[in-house]
Order: structure tokens, then sequence, then C-alpha cells
């Protein structure tokens, strides 16, 4: 390294301690291991009828904390998860979520959009926000909140949130990955800072005694995967 060099890095914090890595062993082969994970998995469905039966806070909490293992460029970990139960909150969203749809149904969706989301059955109503017990509002912070930097904020939110809906999943809960777009209304009515800026809303419970999903199939391996061996 030059002298001008050594001299530009001279003022960088120090590394971090490093410790021995503690490797998960599943205690199984990693084909078994990975095989099981996916026979779980693949029964994933979005859901978008919902019971009101409760889910303890306790459970909400060890989900986000697992949503909260995902990596992030610089550490920076650029997630905020606002956690709702309340019944009033939960009226508000739905009734501004609603009329955010409506106007996308309405107006702003393109022919082919809706045409995409026709077989589907969905439409403007989402009773499922007030329905199911926790809603969890994903943000991503443009900063940090002393001011700090933040890198690659959604990749890293993108990924933290793909671990919070598999460890929905692993806890025996649904969920559906809900963006009415704009958001925006989800700052206002959770009073959040003007650096956190909503990414995504998730309902979380049980799914309704009477649920059902649409009965279609996932792409299969040749599909999603390219081998270059």
């Amino acid at each position: 390294m030059s002298e001008s060099e050594s001299s530009r890095f001279a003022d960088l914090p120090p590394l971090l301690p490093h410790v021995p890595l503690q490797p998960y062993d599943p205690g199984l082969s990693p084909e078994e291991a990975s095989r099981r994970y996916y026979e779980v998995m693949r029964q994933r469905r979005s859901v978008r009828m919902f019971s009101d039966r409760p889910v303890s806070r306790e459970t909400i909490e060890q989900i986000c904390l697992a949503g909260g293992t995902a990596p992030s460029g610089a550490h920076k970990q650029p997630w905020r998860f606002v956690c709702v139960s309340n019944p009033e909150l939960k009226r508000r969203i739905r009734e501004a979520a609603e009329a955010e749809e409506r106007e996308f149904y309405a107006r702003r969706a393109s022919r082919r959009w809706l045409e995409d989301l026709s077989p589907l059955g969905t439409d403007s109503d989402k009773p499922f926000l007030e329905i199911a017990p926790w809603l969890i509002i994903v943000f991503q912070m443009v900063k940090t909140d002393d001011g700090g930097m933040v890198y690659y904020r959604e990749e890293s939110v993108g990924i933290a949130t793909g671990m919070l809906i598999a460890a929905i999943h692993q806890a025996g809960l649904v969920t559906l990955t809900h963006t009415p777009s704009p958001m925006k209304f989800l700052s206002s009515v959770l009073n959040r800072p003007d650096h956190e800026r909503p990414f995504l809303l998730l309902p979380v419970g049980y799914p309704a005694d009477d649920c059902v999903v649409p009965d279609m199939e996932r792409k299969p391996l040749d599909e999603i995967v390219v081998w270059e061996e």
C-alpha cells in the first residue's frame, strides 16, 4: 500500500474482533436436510382468508428476530418491523389501503396487469387487514437512526422479508405479501420518521377454517435453475 493510500485509510474504524464460527448442524446429510426444508416450504401459500384466532406477541417477536438475522450491506440492518395488533390502527390501515386499491383497479393498473390478476380473484376489498391478529409492516431505512449511511437497502430488506415469510410459515401461521401502491399512507398512519419508507405489509395469523387458495403450480426446477458445471 502506498503512503497516500495509508494516510487515506488511517482514520478508519478498527477491525471488529473475530470469533470462531459455530456452524449449524441439522443432524442430517445436506441432501436430507435440504429435502426436508423444501417439503415444509412447498406447503407455503399466500392467504387472503384469515381467522381472528389470537397469536401471541412472543410468537411475533421470534418471527421478527428470525427476519433480523438476514445479511445486510455493511451490516447496517436497514429494516424496521412495525407490528400492529391495535384494532383502531388496523381499521385505519385497511381504510387507507382500500382507497389506494380502488384507484389501482379503476385507474392505475394496465389492462395486462388486470388480466394477470384476474385468475387470482383479487380486488380492492381487503378485510384481512382487520381480521388477521397482526400486521407486520416492513419499512426500509434510507439512513440509520443516527443519520449514518446504509448500503444495498432494498436488497437487504428484501432478504429480511423473505426470512420473515419463512419464519411465519415455520411457526404454523400464514401471511400475504400485500403491497398497496403507493404505500406512503403507512408512514402517516404509523407516525414513522422520514428516514423510514414502507416496503411491504404482511398480515399474520391462522388461516380461516374455510380458507381456500388458487389451485396453481410452481415452476419446475428446470425452469428456475441453470446449471453450469
